[in-house]
């Protein structure tokens, strides 16, 4: 399979790069690194990294963006880096991203934990990852060629504990094997339409 991977480079892209490389072709994109950079808050951008990539069998994103702040601070404009990145970035890449992908290809998309278990200070995060969800619902009613879709939703992951921790009091932090076999799945295997929720 030719995959393209946007968000290659992150803590989680790199374990999902490394698993699949033995077996598949990866086209790893980062914003500013990888073969190929991408800013998927900028549609223009997005359909730049589709025409250098080509036509692919897997589209995979681990990226995007969101605000956290506490709510009383969030002005419109914090609101909406998560919606041009997280949310409309993954949707454009639905959206454009069809004219790329072979028949019986899949899109797999990235929110979390937040759109069912918000924590404090996430309420454009939560807001993003939920809208993201019904989204992808939506659309695996409508896609054409064989074309699949779905959501990996993960809790706090292990090698995030560092940085993210503080904010998830009481959690069990999600191993990366498990992050990366929910990937492998949506991308190898037939499922459809699935949110797959890995929480504790």
């Amino acid at each position: 399979m030719r995959i393209l991977l946007i968000g290659a480079t992150g803590t989680i892209g790199r374990k999902v790069a490394k698993h699949l490389s033995p077996s598949h072709e990866v086209i790893e994109v980062g914003k500013t690194s990888g073969s190929i950079q991408v800013d998927i808050s900028d549609v223009n951008s997005i359909r730049k990294m589709f025409e250098k990539a080509g036509m692919v069998d897997a589209i995979v994103n681990i990226s995007g963006e969101a605000k956290w702040a506490n709510f009383a601070d969030l002005s419109e404009a914090d609101y909406y880096i998560g919606i041009k990145s997280k949310l409309m970035g993954q949707v454009n890449l639905v959206r454009l991203g069809q004219e790329y992908l072979s028949p019986g290809g899949s899109f797999t998309l990235t929110t979390g934990i937040l759109a069912d278990r918000p924590v404090l200070m996430t309420a454009s995060a939560a807001m993003v990852n939920g809208a993201i969800h019904s989204f992808a619902q939506a659309v695996a009613l409508e896609l054409r060629n064989g074309h699949r879709i779905n959501v990996v939703s993960s809790g706090l992951v292990e090698d995030s504990v560092g940085k993210y921790g503080p904010y998830f009091p009481g959690h069990t932090p999600i191993t990366m094997d498990r992050v990366v076999a929910a990937y492998a799945r949506s991308i190898e295997g037939q499922e459809h339409g699935q949110i797959m929720r890995l929480y504790d």
